[in-house]
């Protein structure tokens, strides 16, 4: 039965992230509507997006917190009705000012994302926790997609503030899905050495235990790269639909076709690269982070690749985005994953927390500097130049990764087997 049930869930979490990520992203293909509605420059659009992940960057550790110490279930359920309140408050703004300021708060459930990662470790163990992470995030670009598809379908008919309402109410209904479905996972109970054990000891949420996280090398390594690693990410999903309009001349419909094969060959990758993750990492636990690695710097030689195609090459640059996407993605769920093989069950909501803190603390800063590079000189400027410069320092900081984190993986999988020799001893009829 919980074998079933752990498909269920993920098949939940699935559908949260896929129409949260609509949501989410839907306002970068309906950027050009609402900079024209509130007639505000590329650079005040860009600090509408900025603001946001700010926001989320704050509440990160509180939601890692609140994680590891109440049901993971519970909670999800209520960042996903307040993902739908905030959404109704942003389409309700009648001025740059009050769209700022409820755009922000949308931001309140974007951090929420560290207790799906942690239930779920729970329900699959390290063996093929890459592949399930990255079919979990294969819901990132195919929410992209969709809000591709909701503003091409329904922007202009209806106007963006009548989509933003329809997202707003799905996400009301997914938080009832995961309230009355989702059950809570024992911490640990996915470990190989807890295998066979009648009952899964419980260890409880320690703050001296939190903040050793910081103090091992591969924890501070992820964190590192993780500040640099998010910068291309905001300003591709961002930016990168008006640059195909505004600057390769793009009509919407092409630049929308365009976007798709992107989206669909990131999705592939996000997979592919979880999955290449787990069959390396079952044979060095090098094999996540060198996987990742290979995936950063194929992203970034590609990337180059591609923008610098000439404006009527309009099919060479479509397969050459393409296949930027598909190895730009695999260093997501490898991360994700060397997370959970590094931290114990108690502390990895607030490990995961930690991260995506410290990598929104500098993505912050992302699509409003892409904007302000674009007002002085150009979108292709702006896109190439922060993503190249910081994936560049991400291929560095993963190699010296790659040194250091067998140590830490072999002191969880040590730390485990104690614990569960102990749970044998204490249920054994001599104990």
């Amino acid at each position: 039965m919980r074998s079933k049930h752990r498909w269920f869930v993920l098949a939940v979490f699935y559908g949260f992230i896929l129409l949260h990520q609509a949501d989410k992203l839907l306002i970068a293909p309906l950027t050009t509507p609402i900079i024209e509605d509130f007639h505000i420059t590329q650079g005040q659009m860009g600090a509408v997006s900025s603001l946001a992940i700010v926001v989320a960057a704050v509440l990160y550790p509180l939601w890692g917190y609140l994680y590891d110490r109440f049901a993971r279930g519970r909670l999800l359920a209520l960042a996903s009705f307040i993902w739908g309140a905030t959404t109704w408050l942003n389409a309700l703004a009648r001025s740059y000012g009050v769209f700022l300021v409820t755009r922000g708060s949308t931001g309140i459930d974007d951090s929420s994302y560290p207790g799906i990662y942690s239930l779920l470790s729970d329900y699959f163990g390290p063996r093929i926790r890459g592949r399930v992470y990255g079919l979990l995030q294969t819901a990132v670009p195919f929410g992209y997609m969709l809000g591709l598809i909701l503003s091409s379908a329904l922007g202009g008919a209806l106007g963006w503030r009548k989509v933003f309402f329809i997202t707003g109410g799905v996400g009301i209904l997914i938080s009832i899905i995961i309230f009355l479905g989702v059950r809570e996972a024992p911490r640990g109970g996915a470990e190989p050495e807890m295998a066979g054990l009648e009952a899964v000891p419980t260890f409880s949420f320690s703050w001296p235990l939190a903040r050793q996280l910081l103090q091992r090398p591969s924890m501070r390594l992820i964190y590192v790269q993780g500040f640099f690693g998010v910068f291309p990410w905001q300003v591709i999903t961002f930016w990168f639909f008006r640059y195909l309009e505004k600057e390769r001349g793009f009509t919407q419909g092409e630049a929308t076709m365009t976007m798709m094969v992107g989206i669909l060959t990131l999705a592939a990758g996000y997979f592919l690269g979880g999955s290449l993750g787990d069959l390396f990492f079952r044979r060095t636990p090098r094999g996540r982070v060198l996987t990742a690695n290979v995936g950063v710097v194929l992203g970034a030689v590609l990337l180059l690749a591609t923008i610098s195609m000439p404006l009527e090459s309009r099919l060479p640059f479509t397969l050459l985005m393409g296949l930027t996407g598909l190895t730009m993605s695999w260093g997501t769920a490898n991360v994700a994953a060397s997370i959970q093989d590094v931290a114990e069950p108690e502390v990895r909501s607030t490990a995961a927390a930690l991260g995506d803190l410290i990598g929104n603390i500098g993505s912050a800063v992302a699509p409003w500097l892409a904007g302000f590079i674009a007002d002085r000189s150009s979108l292709k400027v702006a896109i190439l130049s922060i993503c190249l410069v910081t994936w560049g320092i991400c291929a560095v900081f993963m190699a010296i990764l790659s040194h250091f984190i067998p140590a830490d993986i072999n002191r969880l999988r040590q730390t485990m087997q104690e614990r569960a020799g102990q749970a044998r001893r204490e249920s054994s009829p001599a104990g």
